[in-house]
């Protein structure tokens, strides 16, 4: 008697059950990961633009123009060299002697746990939707 070699069907279903279970127990995780660097990314580059803020301050005496108005940011996105935009860049409330950088989620990062990243001139950071311990790497 010839004796049959290979898998039942049973056998694939069950690995294809235990693949499904480990897959939407690892997806979430990967995406959180994802959404964690792009948030770091928009972190450093709000504090790149701080010390441009302080550049700016050290040549002129004051964080505006001498028109009184704010100065034009190197960039406004994050990342800066990709056609799609995670977060966009801008300065919010600047005056003479105080400035808030606001990174917005934007596209996939829209709904992210965090919200709006803002960075101020004495080294403030905060979040729109969660706690800043949370959202900011310390």
């Amino acid at each position: 008697m010839k004796r049959m070699y290979g898998y039942t069907l049973m056998e694939m279903m069950i690995v294809v059950v235990i693949i499904g279970i480990l897959a939407s127990i690892a997806y979430p995780s990967y995406q959180e990961h994802v959404r964690s660097s792009k948030r770091a990314s928009a972190q450093a580059t709000l504090m790149e633009l701080a010390q441009f803020m302080e550049r700016h301050y050290t040549a002129h005496g004051r964080y505006t123009t001498a028109d009184s108005d704010a100065p034009t940011l190197p960039f406004d996105k994050v990342p800066r060299d990709s056609a799609t935009a995670s977060y966009t860049l801008a300065l919010s409330r600047v005056d003479d002697f105080s400035y808030a950088l606001v990174a917005t989620p934007v596209n996939d990062m829209s709904d992210d746990k965090c919200g709006h990243l803002v960075l101020t001139d004495r080294g403030g950071k905060s979040s729109s939707r969660g706690a800043p311990t949370d959202c900011w790497r310390q």
